[in-house]
């Protein structure tokens, strides 16, 4: 039997055994999607994903799309550490088997993210080639309650969606109020460096650095124009001089303490580099998600520590109790929050 004949069996017995569809739901790109009245097993399509199903309702997340690391694990609940690993449906690097993604059975698939007709049209092919509804949610920060609410309902826990969201909305009224009285003079210039290299960023309108805009800085990359990730050069950020850096991986930001060429900008002669917070999800990036409320809050105090004098340590104790269901010890909040290039 090829492997085509073999999957077109495999779907066609999973569709005879898939729950009847109870309910209809209009999803964020205007597609109506048909889904069980009770969602008990979902499957992500890619990072943002994860998180989201994973803080909503862990017993519901049928697999990772990549296998956590062993750090990354000492903050996820242990029921859900070693789930099967699927891939990435769609979008950069899918790698998912659709053999395995039909053979784990969810009850539907969810994707996070940017909403385009793009997506739209990857999630219809994958909805047809599986039979499993397939659900794109937007995924930008600023509707991050509304995210939460929208997901929540879906998956059948709205009031655990209800508690995030609150959180959700009374973090981002919070910062909208600070932020207003910081003058544009004394909000900086950024650029985040992806990447061992750091040469990988987010140029203007990237979901992947909205939440610098969110925390009133300006994206030193939005010089090279709009799009999503993309690689530029070292000439290119030493023309855009960030005033600050922020980097995803402490090996760039340490090799470029002491090369002189990065050592041309102030932001490195100041020491103004620091390395995001990444445990057990990116807290700026990698991946753009829920993640982000976290570290919303460390970029608040990183940036204008001035002008949030209140310690970072409380909101990511409550952040983390209340998303990821961990109580953290001194030791482990020092280790997520004490990762800055000099230190």
């Amino acid at each position: 039997m090829s492997v085509f004949r073999g999957l077109v069996g495999l779907v066609a017995l999973l569709l005879s055994s898939l729950p009847a569809t109870a309910r209809s739901v209009t999803d964020a790109a205007g597609r109506v999607v048909e889904i069980p009245d009770k969602v008990q097993r979902v499957l992500a399509a890619g990072p943002p994903a994860s998180v989201l199903v994973y803080v909503l309702a862990p017993e519901k997340l049928a697999g990772w799309v990549r296998e956590p690391k062993p750090e990354e694990k000492a903050f996820l609940l242990p029921a859900v550490r070693d789930l099967p690993v699927f891939g990435q449906l769609t979008g950069k690097g899918g790698t998912a088997n659709m053999e395995a993604v039909l053979a784990a059975r969810p009850d539907i698939i969810v994707d996070v993210g940017t909403v385009s007709a793009t997506y739209a049209s990857l999630a219809d092919k994958v909805q047809a080639q599986t039979g499993i509804p397939y659900v794109l949610i937007d995924g930008t920060f600023a509707r991050s309650a509304a995210m939460l609410r929208e997901t929540g309902a879906i998956l059948g826990v709205p009031e655990r969606a209800e508690a995030l969201a609150a959180y959700a909305d009374e973090k981002l009224a919070a910062l909208e109020k600070s932020l207003a009285a910081i003058p544009a003079e004394k909000r900086p210039s950024v650029y985040f460096g992806r990447g061992a290299e750091g040469l990988e960023t987010g140029l203007s309108g990237s979901i992947n650095m909205e939440i610098l805009e969110a925390a009133g800085a300006r994206n030193a990359a939005a010089a090279a124009g709009k799009g999503g990730l993309t690689q530029v050069s070292l000439e290119q950020v030493l023309s855009w001089k960030p005033d600050v850096i922020l980097a995803s991986s402490p090996k760039f930001a340490h090799a470029i303490k002491d090369d002189p060429l990065w050592r041309e900008l102030d932001a490195v002669k100041a020491g103004r580099i620091h390395v995001a917070p990444a445990l057990p999800f990116g807290w700026i990036d990698s991946p753009p998600g829920v993640n982000r409320l976290i570290g919303i809050s460390w970029l608040e105090h990183t940036l204008y520590p001035e002008a949030f004098p209140a310690k970072l340590d409380e909101d990511v104790r409550t952040f983390f109790k209340l998303f990821y269901h961990v109580e953290l010890d001194d030791a482990q909040l020092a280790g997520l929050i004490g990762r800055d290039a000099d230190r």
